[in-house]
């Protein structure tokens, strides 16, 4: 029993018994509620802490995110361009990219097939940021796992690793630093080579 309700009890002893209990359960009550009230300004929160209304991960380890699928009609235009060769193929994955820009996939070949280091910088890039987006439609939230040996995510982690190659070919080592540790924590397994 706190001092407070110790005192405050003692000060009623005169009140019949069944009085006597509900001041001491009041008493009890309001010392408790005191108690919350004060102890987080000790630790320097100052309030108490409201109630989250975001769910709590009770699994083992962070949460895996894995993109949906793309429309296989898309996919399968993105599959016909990729057969053709020479000019005639960069251009068919970009008219791919222009009809499905949320495409990822589509994103990462165009990088693949730029004309240039810049041409295929600007393709990776644009890549990279609509795959931020994916990801965070997705119930992402800037951690947990995004799996290489998930089919679905391969298009937005190569717009990844082809921009942080493509910083590091014009001198952008901090960048292409930060897409590789990205990259890392996006999956510990390791980066693939293709």
């Amino acid at each position: 029993m706190s001092f407070c309700t110790r005192l405050f009890i003692t000060q009623n002893d005169a009140i019949a018994p069944t009085t006597s209990a509900v001041v001491a359960t009041t008493a009890m009550v309001w010392a408790w509620s005191r108690s919350m009230a004060i102890t987080p300004a000790l630790y320097g929160v100052g309030t108490l802490a409201r109630v989250s209304d975001q769910p709590i991960n009770l699994s083992s380890g962070l949460p895996a995110t894995v993109l949906p699928a793309p429309d296989p009609v898309v996919a399968e235009r993105l599959d016909a361009a990729l057969a053709l060769t020479g000019e005639e193929r960069r251009t068919a994955v970009a008219d791919v990219v222009a009809s499905a820009p949320r495409f990822l996939d589509a994103w990462a070949a165009l990088g693949d097939l730029g004309r240039d280091t810049i041409d295929r910088y600007a393709a990776y890039r644009v890549g990279y940021h609509r795959g931020l987006d994916a990801l965070r439609a997705n119930g992402w939230r800037g951690s947990g796992y995004v799996r290489w040996s998930e089919p679905t995510n391969r298009g937005f982690l190569r717009c990844m690793r082809g921009l942080g190659d493509m910083a590091a070919a014009i001198g952008e080592v901090d960048e292409s630093q930060r897409c590789r540790t990205f990259l890392l924590q996006l999956d510990p397994s390791g980066i693939p080579a293709d």
